[in-house]
């Protein structure tokens, strides 16, 4: 059957179900039945679009680790320490990178290696290894409610293995977990794998059991413009529930400049809903997260602190429901737990205080936010367009063409043409739009405010204002700014 936007038959995903539990010996032991009535016991305040729901509510900001290693023994251990000791609303299991490539048997030789040393030599959690009783075993040790994330072009079998091991939410998408990620992988097979693990949350969901689904927001997370995030979220989100998700949790990814980050989050909110609605998914809930700071980090810890909070505050007077906390130890590796759990206090200090402020209505952050909408509008009309009205083939056609291009992704089948640097306020404007359709109003726009830069800082618009900014958090700025200035 040719690729496109529909929901997956019966027929259809249980052919395909036979070969995904095959992929892995533990993939026998997945018992939908099974599963469905084990998630229905789950306690309501475990359950992840629970606490989201009356977090977005209460008008409140949770906050999020990520986390994960390959003893499960020891990894429960290391998130009921951020539980505690962190302080954290929400858990996280990421997974380990073998298991993201679908390379198990490397995954079990990281179990066994990491058994005899003593300490983790994987990089996360290997879910697939472990199976659903051992999944099982991690999500009910907690009091929290517990999400799996990754980053996995071919998620099958891990959803299958994670959502029957008690987890209530599950992050990725066809898109955001293949360009920003992978070299080779086509959209073709990646949105596919991804239309299988969204209906089998969808067949959760009408046997009663809500599932937390979470495109991942940042792509890159380096210098992504507003508009190519905040679409391929809408997109993502489309094809979910298509699928049967009712309950999407989307994402963005800190840029720096507050105006410019809150009113991506405004607008993300605003057009995720609209979109929705417009194709008739009236039921499906909205909510948002905010990611903190996804580039290069100071090594200095002290330093490290001032741009977590930077992000707690920004998430917080976004109005996000929930925030991802990055560590003062990202510049040197994988943290310990004692700094995961200080960088989530620092959050949770921020969230605390200014919980009864917003920046979301102030003049400046609607006007940004009006841009960005329109930018959007221009990008999702024109893959609609391309697809003829189904945002599958539409998305396919949208990354050949350049429509959608995400800024230094690794995959072949980004076009890469786009380029962007931050204006004189260090918001991330477009040096060159590529083949992204804006108007030429829009066009002007970035320019003029490219041109703002170069006067302040007496040089010319050029390639070399990204190279500085990519550099310049690490260095303790935001904006790259020339010797001098």
């Amino acid at each position: 059957m040719k690729l496109r936007n529909r929901k997956l038959t019966q027929d259809e995903f249980f052919k395909e179900r036979e070969e995904v539990l095959q992929q892995w010996p533990t993939g026998k032991n997945v018992d939908f039945e099974e599963a469905v009535q084990y998630q229905l016991n789950i306690d309501k305040t475990k359950r992840f679009g629970e606490k989201l729901a009356k977090a977005d509510a209460a008008g409140i900001t949770l906050i999020q680790p990520r986390a994960g290693v390959a003893l499960y023994t020891e990894h429960i251990k290391l998130l009921q320490y951020l539980e505690t000791e962190g302080e954290a609303d929400l858990l996280p299991s990421t997974i380990d990178s073998y298991t993201r490539l679908n390379r198990y048997k490397e995954a079990e030789v990281g179990i066994e290696k990491s058994k005899e040393s003593g300490r983790s030599m994987l990089n996360g959690f290997p879910a697939v290894n472990y199976g659903v009783d051992i999944c099982r075993a991690v999500t009910s040790s907690l009091q929290s409610p517990v999400q799996v994330r990754h980053g996995t072009p071919d998620a099958r079998l891990l959803t299958e293995i994670t959502i029957a091991g008690g987890f209530t939410s599950y992050e990725g998408g066809g898109i955001s977990y293949n360009i920003p990620y992978s070299k080779n992988h086509s959209l073709e097979s990646t949105i596919a794998h991804w239309q299988y693990a969204d209906r089998l949350v969808g067949l959760y969901e009408e046997a009663g059991v809500s599932i937390n689904r979470e495109p991942f927001g940042p792509l890159t997370g380096t210098l992504v413009p507003p508009c190519i995030s905040n679409s391929v979220a809408v997109i993502e989100a489309l094809l979910a529930a298509t699928q049967g998700v009712k309950d999407v949790t989307v994402g963005y990814g800190q840029c720096g400049n507050l105006i410019q980050d809150i009113a991506a989050i405004r607008s993300l909110k605003t057009m995720t809903r609209k979109y929705l609605d417009k194709f008739g998914f009236h039921d499906v809930r909205v909510t948002t997260v905010f990611h903190q700071w996804m580039g290069g980090f100071p090594q200095d810890e002290s330093k490290s602190f001032a741009v977590i909070s930077w992000g707690a505050a920004a998430a917080v007077l976004a109005n996000a429901t929930k925030v991802i906390v990055k560590t003062p130890h990202e510049a040197m590796g994988v943290p310990t737990k004692e700094a995961n759990a200080a960088g989530l206090k620092a959050t949770k200090q921020l969230t605390s205080m200014l919980k009864d402020q917003t920046f979301v209505d102030i003049p400046a952050v609607v006007t940004e936010s009006h841009i960005i909408e329109e930018e959007m509008q221009c990008i999702l009309n024109k893959v609609e367009e391309l697809g003829k009205g189904d945002y599958v083939l539409g998305t396919i056609a949208a990354f050949e063409a350049g429509v959608i291009d995400i800024p230094f992704a690794p995959s072949k089948f980004n076009a890469g043409k786009l380029m962007p640097a931050r204006d004189n306020t260090g918001a991330v404007r477009l040096l060159d739009a590529g083949n992204v359709p804006l108007t030429p109003e829009l066009k002007n726009f970035h320019r003029q405010k490219l041109e703002e830069r170069a006067a302040f800082e007496k040089r010319p618009v050029s390639f070399q204002m990204v190279v500085d900014d990519v550099y310049a958090i690490g260095k303790g700025f935001l904006v790259g700014r020339p010797h001098g200035n």
